[in-house]
């Protein structure tokens, strides 16, 4: 039973991880725009460049890690066809 709530929280598409970087974007301009509000001038500024840039970061790791996972499952479908 466990092991079908923890299969929720994989990403396993494309889709999904543009899904949850959008959401991930979403929070941050919002954190992004209060920053500006308390921190008016340069400060708050550089508070949301700071926001938006680590979406960008992490969405970048999640693409990639989906990459590296689905060339992984590949590599071992093809290791299981060799053998078999």
């Amino acid at each position: 039973m466990l092991r079908k709530i923890f299969r929720l929280f994989v990403i396993k598409t494309r889709f999904e991880a543009l899904l949850i970087i959008y959401a991930l974007a979403l929070g941050a301009t919002a954190r992004g725009t209060h920053y500006l509000q308390d921190y008016p001038g340069f400060g708050g500024k550089l508070l949301f460049l700071a926001c938006t840039g680590a979406v960008f970061m992490a969405g970048a790791k999640i693409l990639d890690c989906l990459k590296y996972e689905q060339a992984e499952r590949e590599a071992a479908e093809q290791a299981g066809s060799d053998q078999g």
